[in-house]
């Protein structure tokens, strides 16, 4: 299976090395063109408005949107959520998203590095994941198609999916538990 990572800033490297221990293909996009034969895409964290920026300048940004409509399954993880979001609050000036995603989210919301924390989360049929948060978006409500996946124990969404895709508050790769990665490939990919 070829699964191409958006490799223009952010957690690429973890989550190429958590995908090759999965026996994934994996494919470091960049360029338009990089987009055909793909089977999947993950959208690391990182800076959600660097990502964009990046993606518009490297002409990525149609191809992503063309390619999600189209079906591709994305992963989003933190900025990678707010990438794919429809609406968000706290976007920096000019920064534009995918609009890919019914959702409305908020960058930053549970506080800047320092606030940083673990949890114990049940993800999909995933159990007791521990979901690693820095810096991680808050999801504020949720449209039409779109259905929680994760939520804290206050209720928080952290997890969210809508057809072919899965958007994560939190970074699954900053963990040697791959069950995420493996559900993902396994009932998105379809591998």
């Amino acid at each position: 299976m070829r699964i191409g990572i958006l490799a223009l800033q952010g957690g690429v490297e973890e989550h190429q090395a958590m995908l090759e221990r999965l026996d994934a293909d994996v494919v470091r996009v960049r360029r338009p063109d990089e987009l055909e034969g793909l089977d999947g895409l993950v959208i690391p964290g990182g800076e959600s408005s660097v990502i964009d920026r990046l993606a518009r300048t490297f002409g990525l940004a149609n191809p992503l949107m063309d390619a999600i409509a189209a079906g591709l399954p994305v992963m989003g993880t933190c900025a990678g959520l707010i990438y794919l979001a429809k609406e968000v609050h706290g976007l920096a000036p000019g920064q534009q998203t995918l609009g890919a995603l019914d959702i409305t989210v908020a960058r930053n919301s549970f506080g800047n590095q320092q606030d940083s924390f673990e949890t114990t989360l049940d993800v999909g049929p995933v159990r007791d994941f521990p979901a690693v948060f820095i810096r991680a978006p808050k999801v504020l409500a949720v449209g039409a198609g779109a259905a929680e996946v994760a939520a804290l124990p206050d209720a928080t969404i952290v997890g969210l999916r809508s057809g072919n895709l899965l958007g994560l508050s939190f970074h699954p790769e900053s963990t040697p538990d791959m069950r995420v990665h493996q559900w993902w490939l396994e009932e998105f990919v379809g591998g």
